[in-house]
């Protein structure tokens, strides 16, 4: 079968797969069981697979690389132009297919395990303290209804619950309230300790890998961001320049450009959603201490920015810069240069 360009419409069970041929013309068109899928790439002579960036395609990815065929993965907001007519699994198969064998397409870089390693735990992490946030503001708001209230803070929360708690505390909590409030307070202090054991992990995590402490010496990068960063791009050459991969974390403005006239709106925000948080909320820390030495040379750059345009502007033009040189570090394996 003489198959050189494949996409695959990736599913849990059947996935339908489109094949053309150095003309462009359709050779094959079918759907295969997930077991069968492996067997079946086998057969084929090296070509290219083209995929959706979306759940378990980093696996195939590296499961098709391994058989000798070069696989590019592709964001779905650039596969659905070529979608024809109605969707289904062969049309979506068959806009896969073309899409990846665009010149100028842009393609999402395969993750290898540690890098998928890396994302799990920050994934987890998040979702953790998502929680605490969640049961620390319910166990604020319960209280208010017997008369107690608490400022804003999990730190302020954790420490004052156990002197709400005692038996001589001076409120209105019942018995049935106080052994509610017991089990909030237990509940919140087993989550704490699950995100302190996964920051260690991040922290031995960043602490072995070299491009990690490179990216740890840039004001506004710690371990959290360091290793989010390359758990998210890993091999950073695949952007032409620091200012792509700006883009490709949202941090550039959007534009409404017409007629010649150039019209610049608000940062894109397209890309990694908590990358981009990390880089803004390390960003706000160096302008919150711009004060501080360890800022250096960049401190009269930062105070003009923030007169001239606002502490949320500069916070993200900071991130911005950040970004652009994780990058420089990234793709020379050196510790950047501050000037004097």
């Amino acid at each position: 079968m003489n198959i050189k360009v494949l996409g695959i419409d990736i599913a849990k069970n059947i996935f339908q797969v489109h094949g053309v041929d150095s003309a462009g013309k359709k050779v094959l068109n079918k759907a295969i069981k997930r077991d069968k899928l492996l067997e079946f790439i086998a057969q084929l002579p090296p070509c290219l697979i083209g995929m959706e960036a979306c759940g378990g395609s980093n696996y195939w990815g590296q499961k098709f690389t391994s058989l000798g065929h070069e696989v590019k993965l592709i964001s779905p907001q650039f596969v659905k132009p070529y979608v024809k007519s109605n969707k289904n699994d062969a049309v979506d198969a068959e806009a896969i297919c073309e899409a990846v064998a665009r010149p100028n397409m842009r393609f999402v870089a395969i993750k290898n395990k540690e890098q998928q390693d890396i994302q799990c735990i920050h994934k987890v992490r998040a979702r953790l303290v998502k929680e605490r946030t969640a049961l620390s503001n319910q166990t604020r708001g319960l209280l208010q209804e017997y008369g107690i209230v608490i400022p804003q803070r999990i730190s302020r929360l954790m420490g004052e619950l156990p002197k709400i708690l005692e038996e001589g505390a001076n409120n209105e909590l019942t018995p049935y309230g106080r052994e509610l409030f017991a089990d909030l307070y237990n509940q919140l202090k087993a989550i704490d300790a699950k995100v302190e054991e996964y920051d260690k992990k991040i922290e031995v995590l960043c602490a072995g890998n070299p491009t990690c402490k490179l990216l740890c010496k840039l004001p506004g990068v710690g371990p959290l961001t360091a290793t989010a960063m390359v758990a998210l791009v890993g091999d950073a050459k695949v952007f032409k320049n620091g200012r792509e991969l700006s883009a490709y974390l949202g941090l550039v403005p959007r534009q409404c450009s017409s007629g010649g006239k150039t019209r610049l709106l608000g940062i894109s925000k397209r890309g990694d959603r908590y990358v981009r948080c990390l880089l803004v909320h390390g960003a706000r820390a160096v302008l919150f201490r711009a004060k501080d030495s360890s800022v250096g040379s960049r401190i009269n750059w930062l105070k003009g920015l923030v007169e001239r345009c606002g502490m949320n502007r500069a916070t993200v033009a900071l991130a911005n810069k950040n970004a652009r040189i994780m990058w420089a570090i990234m793709t020379k394996g050196e510790a950047f240069a501050w000037s004097k």
